[in-house]
């Protein structure tokens, strides 16, 4: 796999109003005190060019219960090229408030009429949030525009069978995350760890190289408490307020998110008054719900769409390969379909590559977005 090429830090030359670095440094009378105080005044300087080393405090959450069930050689497959796993320790921090607290702004900016494949619209867009307990939540706007469509890349149709593709399991690994921004084309949607430290900058970076994205949302799994999805985990016997409570955590993680997608949920989108209190608070923000087949047939009137199979069930170059095709025919036989992958290198691999030249062999390919329909 290529490495990803990582941009230089280029710092400005340090400079000490009134005091001669150069001339301190060949003077044999300066003792350690003055080579102490010319090293004191760089690491202020660099401190304030850069930031602090430090910062608050923040929980941290192990995930090695929420990883138990994962593909054998998971742990593998996110390894660098050279050297340990970026995540070696399974732990993530998370923000309490990962944006500032925000007003709501009057009015909104003009959604783009055209759109010729370069950035998305910087989030959060003026009119589509409004402050939280946690941070800023996605609302309805004003004239009845929802962040499902502020949100979502641009689509038109050309006619033929539509393709799409949604990659998950990004913001943990750094490398894996910035290989699917990079590298995967723009219509592509990635799903983003709603654990993940630094969420909002992942999306925001998604979102520059024209990905729309979704967040993973907890749900209850059929194994729980054995397969833990983590603290604001959905849970199946939680009461209305307390899935409400838990959900607008979640949605405050971040911004620029067109929908949510389910990371486990196996019990929880069984049971039907779980997942209408989620997706009622779902429709009241105006986003879409993209579930992974394991909520295939339910609705809850908002934006819907079931992805219909998944890539890598079986970590091989070869398997992805032929998933990808069985894709195609479905897209053919129906006119559309929608697939899942994980951020496996090998994945992200194939997918680049079956993404450059899916339109040479008659399809098009579009944003997961573009197959939602109100249910």
């Amino acid at each position: 796999m290529a490495a990803i090429a990582m941009p230089k830090l280029k710092l400005p030359a340090l400079k000490i109003p009134g005091l001669d670095v150069r001339a301190i440094a060949k003077n044999p009378a300066v003792g350690l005190g003055a080579a102490a105080l010319v090293f004191a005044g760089a690491v202020y300087a660099l401190i304030g060019l850069v930031g602090p080393m430090g910062g608050e405090a923040a929980p941290q959450l192990s995930l090695d219960a929420a990883f138990r069930k994962a593909p054998a050689g998971w742990r593998e497959a996110l390894k660098p090229a050279h050297g340990a796993p970026h995540a070696h320790s399974d732990v993530v921090r998370l923000s309490e408030r990962p944006l500032a607290p925000q007003a709501a702004v009057a009015g909104h900016a003009p959604l783009p009429s055209t759109f010729a494949g370069g950035p998305l619209p910087v989030a959060p867009i003026p009119g589509f949030f409004a402050p939280g307990p946690a941070g800023p939540l996605p609302i309805i706007a004003t004239d009845g525009r929802t962040p499902a469509q502020a949100y979502a890349r641009p689509f038109i149709s050309s006619g033929r069978p539509k393709v799409s593709l949604i990659v998950g399991g990004l913001g943990l690994n750094s490398r894996a995350t910035l290989q699917a921004i990079e590298t995967l084309r723009p219509e592509i949607t990635l799903s983003f760890v709603v654990y993940a430290e630094g969420l909002q900058g992942w999306i925001d970076m998604a979102r520059a190289r024209g990905h729309e994205v979704l967040l993973e949302t907890p749900m209850e799994p059929e194994n729980y408490p054995e397969n833990d999805p983590g603290p604001y985990t959905l849970m199946t016997e939680g009461q209305p307020p307390e899935t409400v409570k838990r959900l607008e955590w979640i949605l405050s993680r971040a911004s620029g998110y067109f929908g949510l997608t389910n990371y486990l949920g196996s019990r929880f989108l069984k049971s039907a008054p779980a997942y209408d209190a989620f997706a009622s608070t779902v429709r009241g923000r105006g986003l879409a719900f993209i579930d992974d087949g394991a909520a295939a047939g339910k609705g809850g009137g908002l934006p819907r769409a079931t992805a219909e199979r998944v890539i890598d069930d079986r970590l091989s170059g070869s398997a992805i390969d032929q998933q990808l095709s069985a894709l195609e025919a479905a897209a053919l036989q129906r006119g559309q379909a929608l697939g899942s992958g994980f951020a496996y290198p090998v994945t992200l691999e194939k997918v680049a590559a079956w993404a450059n030249g899916v339109e040479t062999r008659g399809f098009q390919l579009a944003p997961a977005s573009a197959l939602t329909a109100r249910k």
